[in-house]
């Protein structure tokens, strides 16, 4: 699902929201949700799941090319942990699913 299905399944859920309407909610709470993380704040979202920042620390890696070593700096990520309702919604999704492929992607 991209940001604009996002938008048009919030549009056609909520009838009374119209197309740009429900564009600048998706926006809204995308921006409030990469600020909190660039913040460094935790984002809980109950029954979804939650994201947070992890720190990779720094560490020699080598140039694929030459075989010299590099220093690679420390790092901030984001990460996401599904919660248990999630977790448990796609789990059994998967398994009345009885095709090998799921959602919308073809074979060929």
């Amino acid at each position: 699902m991209t940001r604009s299905d996002l938008v048009e399944e919030l549009a056609s859920r909520f009838g009374q929201l119209t197309h740009r309407d429900a564009e600048f909610a998706v926006k809204a709470i995308l921006d409030a949700m990469n600020d909190a993380l660039v913040a460094g704040h935790r984002i809980e979202i109950r029954g979804f799941g939650s994201f947070s920042i992890n720190r990779r620390p720094p560490r020699m890696g080598r140039n694929p090319r030459s075989g010299e070593s590099v220093a690679i700096p420390e790092k901030r990520v984001p990460h996401f942990k599904p919660g248990k309702a999630l977790r448990e919604s796609v789990d059994n999704r998967n398994q009345d699913d009885t095709s090998p492929v799921s959602g919308d992607r073809r074979v060929g």
